[in-house]
C-alpha cells in the first residue's frame, strides 16, 4: 500500500458536467492525486476525461460495477486498462469477477468488486429478494473476491475491520460512505468519519459530496487529508 496519504483518498467527481469537474479538478490542484469517475460525468463526457486526467499523472477509479455475460466483462475490462486506468469496479458475481481478472492480466488495473452498496440496509435486500443480512451477503462476496483474484473489494467502513479478516492482507479496502463529522450523510446509511475509517483499516476512502460541494474545496480536502494522516 502506498505511504502518501493523497494517494489514499480518492475524490469522487459526481458532478453532471465537464465544466463542473474541471473546476473542482483546478480548485484541488496538487492536493489531490486520485479521483473516482462514476456514471453521471461517464455519460457526459467523462471518459475522455478520465484519460486527459490520466494523461496528466493523475490516478483513476473508473466506478463502473460492471456486470454482464462473461466475455461482455471482460471486452470492457480489456479496454478500459488500456485507457490507463488505476482502479475499476465489477459488482461482486464470481463469474464476472473471473471473467475480468483473465482480461486485465499484466495491466496493472485493480479490480475492485462491489459488495453491497452503502445506500443499502437489511431491509433494502429483503425487498431486492436477498435472505442474508448486508454483512452476511458483504462477507460472502469478499470471499468469492478474494477466490477469484481480485485486487481489492468496495465496502462500507463499518465492515472493513471484520472484512479485512476474510479478505486477508493483501486486498485494497476502498470505503464510500466517508462522511466528517457533523456533515450530512445523505443517502449514505452505513458511514464512518475519515479517521475512523483509516483507524479501522480502509486502505482508501473516497468521499465526493463533502468536497465537491463545499465552498472551498481544496480547504475540504485538506482537512480530510490531515485526519487520514492523523488516525
Amino acid at each position: 500500500m502506498t505511504n502518501d496519504i493523497r494517494d489514499r483518498l480518492i475524490v469522487g467527481l459526481d458532478v453532471p458536467t465537464l465544466t463542473e469537474a474541471d473546476r473542482v479538478v483546478a480548485a484541488l490542484g496538487d492536493t489531490v492525486s486520485f479521483y473516482k469517475i462514476g456514471h453521471q460525468l461517464a455519460f457526459a463526457g467523462g471518459l475522455s476525461f478520465a484519460r486527459e486526467l490520466a494523461g496528466s499523472g493523475k490516478k483513476i477509479f473508473l466506478d463502473m460495477k460492471l456486470l454482464d455475460i462473461d466475455n461482455t466483462v471482460a471486452k470492457g475490462v480489456e479496454n478500459i486498462a488500456r485507457m490507463g486506468m488505476t482502479m475499476l469496479t465489477i459488482h461482486a458475481y464470481p463469474k464476472a469477477m473471473r471473467a475480468a481478472v483473465k482480461a486485465a492480466e499484466g495491466s496493472g488495473l485493480t479490480l475492485l468488486g462491489v459488495t453491497v452498496l452503502t445506500s443499502m440496509d437489511d431491509v433494502d435486500l429483503n425487498d431486492a429478494g436477498y435472505a442474508l443480512t448486508a454483512r452476511e451477503l458483504v462477507t460472502k462476496r469478499v470471499a468469492q473476491a478474494r477466490e477469484a483474484g481480485m485486487g481489492g473489494i468496495v465496502c462500507a467502513p463499518t465492515e472493513v475491520e471484520e472484512m479485512r479478516g476474510v479478505a486477508g492482507p493483501d486486498m485494497a479496502l476502498v470505503t464510500p460512505g466517508i462522511r466528517p463529522a457533523g456533515s450530512d450523510h445523505g443517502d449514505q446509511k452505513r458511514v464512518m468519519t475519515p479517521g475512523d475509517a483509516i483507524r479501522a483499516g480502509s486502505t482508501h476512502l473516497v468521499v465526493a459530496r463533502p468536497i465537491v460541494a463545499a465552498q472551498d474545496p481544496k480547504a475540504a480536502a485538506e482537512a480530510i487529508l490531515n485526519e487520514m494522516a492523523a488516525a
